[in-house]
């Protein structure tokens, strides 16, 4: 067996992706559930994990900002809104930003918004440059559950053959903050 496509490597979580398995996978604070943004079976097998309404709307996960254009439109955002949201970037900020009318609806949910990150976690920045694209992110828990901080935790939760990138958070203890880029607003303390 390659060694590359052991369970646990980059190599293993990006092929998992692809067959549109939803993995988890260290970020700043704890451990995020991740799925391909463009496949509807993806993001609805993960909203069933989470129990977790489709109209709530999700979060993408990026390793730079050009993996996030094809779902917002950057062009509503004036020079200052930008710059003010590539100053926390990467880190664990995560901008509210006006989506695009072809943006999937479960992502978006009920809003015309979406919610993006650029994360400064090598391992996110590694999966998604990988993967070549966003990943869908929210926190690896069961509903009711803690989120899990590490890989033994993920899989005490979700079962020992869950597709798990292994690593390490980065010590958050808090999740990402959540700002409104238009309004200016907090919407979630970080």
């Amino acid at each position: 067996m390659n060694k590359q496509f052991l369970p646990g490597t980059l190599a293993w979580c990006v092929q998992q992706l692809r067959q549109q398995a939803v993995i988890a996978y260290p970020t700043e604070a704890v451990f995020g559930l991740g799925c391909d943004p463009d496949s509807e079976t993806s993001v609805m097998e993960l909203l069933a994990f989470k129990q977790r309404p489709v109209e709530k709307g999700l979060i993408l996960i990026a390793a730079d900002y050009q993996q996030l254009e094809p779902y917002v439109s950057d062009r509503e955002l004036s020079v200052a809104q930008r710059e003010k949201m590539f100053a926390t970037w990467p880190g664990p900020v995560t901008w509210v930003l006006p989506a695009l009318s072809q943006t999937p609806r479960w992502l978006t949910g009920r809003f015309d918004t979406l919610a993006v990150r650029v994360s400064a976690h090598p391992a996110v920045q590694e999966l998604c440059r990988s993967f070549g694209k966003p990943l869908v992110s929210t926190s690896a828990n069961l509903s009711g559950q803690p989120p899990c901080r590490n890989v033994e935790e993920v899989l005490q939760q979700f079962g020992e053959h869950f597709p798990v990138l292994h690593g390490e958070t980065g010590g958050r203890l808090n999740p990402s903050e959540i700002r409104d880029v238009i309004s200016g607003d907090i919407i979630r303390q970080g």
